[in-house]
């Protein structure tokens, strides 16, 4: 075994939402759920969404970072692979296609009403 071997090389698919837009949970637990994306790791293809997927944390109290203890509920990360990103136009859960605009600029569209997700 050599010495990078170790770790185990993924390819990195790209991740079509952004942090900010509104997804829906289209598989797992918290199946027909909607919220927005609060953060992305692209590495591990993974997002947090608001009010999906809620976990308990047991925190120890911390006085210096004013942390109390206790249980703490929290957002955990689901794969990106299940969720869909909501048209604002359509309202719809669809899927992300590209399109050129005129000037030149690539932009993110609805694969349903053929409208733009960029602003």
């Amino acid at each position: 075994m050599a010495i990078g071997d170790r770790h185990q090389r993924t390819a990195r698919s790209i991740i079509s939402v952004r942090k900010g837009d509104t997804v829906k949970v289209v598989a797992g637990r918290d199946r027909g759920k909607s919220g927005r994306v609060l953060s992305i790791d692209a590495r591990k293809n993974r997002v947090v969404v608001e009010h999906v997927s809620i976990i308990k944390r047991h925190t120890r109290p911390n006085p210096s970072k004013n942390i109390k203890g206790g249980i703490v509920e929290k957002e955990a990360s689901i794969n990106a692979s299940n969720v869909m990103l909501v048209c604002a136009n359509c309202g719809k859960h669809t899927r992300i296609g590209h399109t050129i605009l005129p000037d030149g600029t690539k932009v993110r569209s609805c694969k349903k009403c053929n409208e733009t997700l960029d602003k």
